[in-house]
């Protein structure tokens, strides 16, 4: 039998307001436990939540976004559970009144296509705090200084077929959310985590089979390896004649596999009801007009442009503007040199791989965009080949200075005098003669082989510096004439 895998996502974005959602404590990540969590994030009695403006202006930012109806009236609930790290007893969000409703987020996938995946809603509500199950002798600890962070939960349609796409998806919101400047998406930090619900259905068939719901997966890879893992195990179990049943699912990256933490009825009794501390929130047009004037060029316009006014391929366009910093560098380069697909080479190439190496973000690279743009002039004008310019990159690197200093220094201009170069040729052809007659004495296809020795030869003798252009041109002459 053939399956189909129906996956929907929600993903929790921490915004990045300066205080909580209710209360004005600091939400800067790693503080020592406890020491940022005030009587209101702690439920004391007598206190009263007090909704933060800026939380609301960042979730109504992100509805427009992704083209979504923003509610003129939004209405927070209590939404009623017990757990160690929720010291109110309930947690305050947003049930029938959501602040953003139905929406879309385009994706591309890895052959080039484009899917539009369907946005359910997304709703504000507050973070619990977290359980530390480490040094404690047994024991756990609660840490309160998350609880009151404001997150927005963004709920996907189950319109995602298997488990690059969803890869595909969180990466697309990961982006979006950057770019908004609405969330860090710091995922190892928690900022950004992902609850993947996923079930299986013989193909063709229309109704959904049994979810189970996988919590709180914190990175791209781990999400692909969880859904594919979860996928597998629900077509075994079904095909061996057993049943999936909905519950909630943990998934450990050390053994690769999903494990059960607790069964899941349709619908858990939570006892919602309207928060008696808090006004609904009232939307206007004109703070909605103002919010949609100040939205940055968002990265599905910005790999448009980058295709229609620098002549991008689809594939360089989709890289350089998943992230604004990036996308930000790549064009500061290329107005320094004006050339767009030899900075999208080399934005993409040697320093991508430097930074990954480095374990460098874009806005830590050693190599400022000015520097790179006025090598790239260098290579343009001939003054150093690419080859050399790998060197320069190098030196620049490791704080060396500016090309035109660094090639200054060590003497790295490039020959491009032919007298010189065919005076340097012909040394090389009397060094090797018996190469150049049998290169003379041989058919097409075996000089192609032997030119790329002599071309070796040459650049040997001219410690790489000799103009390659001109190095073909005129060897070819040599040998042929």
């Amino acid at each position: 039998m053939q399956w189909e895998t129906v996956i929907g996502l929600e993903i929790h974005a921490q915004l990045s307001t300066q205080s909580k959602i209710f209360s004005g404590s600091a939400t800067t990540f790693g503080a020592e436990p406890n020491t940022q969590a005030s009587l209101v994030d702690l439920g004391m009695p007598g206190t009263l939540p007090v909704l933060n403006a800026e939380a609301v202006r960042m979730a109504c930012k992100f509805g427009l976004a992704i083209d979504a109806e923003i509610a003129e009236k939004n209405v927070f609930a209590r939404k009623n559970y017990f757990y160690p790290d929720l010291p109110k007893g309930y947690q305050t969000s947003q049930m029938d009144h959501p602040i953003v409703g139905k929406g879309f987020l385009d994706i591309t996938l890895e052959d080039g296509t484009t899917r539009r995946i369907g946005i359910t809603r997304a709703h504000l509500e507050e973070d619990a705090g977290k359980s530390l199950h480490e040094d404690f002798h047994g024991m756990s600890g609660i840490d309160l200084n998350r609880a009151g962070t404001p997150l927005l939960e963004i709920v996907s349609e189950p319109d995602i077929r298997s488990a690059k796409e969803a890869v595909a998806y969180v990466k697309a919101m990961h982006s979006l959310v950057r770019y908004l400047g609405i969330c860090d998406g710091n995922m190892a930090e928690g900022s950004l985590r992902c609850d993947c619900n996923v079930s299986v259905r013989p193909k063709g068939q229309a109704e959904f089979g049994t979810r189970a719901e996988i919590k709180n997966v914190n990175s791209f890879r781990f999400i692909e390896k969880a859904i594919n893992h979860e996928v597998q195990r629900q077509i075994e179990l079904i095909e061996d004649g057993g049943k999936v049943v909905q519950e909630t699912r943990l998934y450990d990256p050390n053994k690769d596999e999903t494990r059960s933490m607790r069964s899941k009825e349709e619908a858990n009794d939570y006892r919602y009801f309207p928060c008696p501390d808090l006004l609904p929130v009232v939307i206007e047009q004109s703070f909605l007009d103002d919010i949609r004037a100040s939205l940055p060029e968002l990265p599905v316009q910005k790999r448009e442009r980058f295709q229609r006014e620098f002549g991008l391929s689809a594939y360089d366009a989709d890289v350089l503007a998943a992230s604004r910093e990036l996308a930000d560098y790549f064009e500061q380069v290329n107005a320094t040199c004006g050339d767009a697909k030899l900075s999208a080479n080399w934005v993409m190439g040697e320093l991508s791989s430097l930074l990954n190496k480095d374990g460098l973000e874009i806005d830590q690279s050693p190599v400022s965009a000015a520097q790179l743009g006025g090598m790239i002039v260098r290579i343009k004008d001939d003054t150093i080949s690419g080859k050399i310019a790998k060197m320069v990159f190098e030196a620049m690197a490791s704080g060396e200075g500016s090309a035109d200093e660094i090639i200054g220094k060590k003497g790295l201009k490039q020959v491009t005098d032919s007298g010189a170069i065919e005076a340097m040729l012909d040394e090389v052809l009397a060094a090797n003669a018996e190469q150049v007659e049998q290169y003379r004495a041989s058919d097409e296809a075996k000089r192609g082989k032997m030119f790329g020795f002599f071309v070796g030869q040459a650049m040997k003798a001219s410690k790489g510096k000799a103009n390659p252009g001109q190095v073909n041109q005129l060897l070819k002459r040599k040998l042929e004439g």
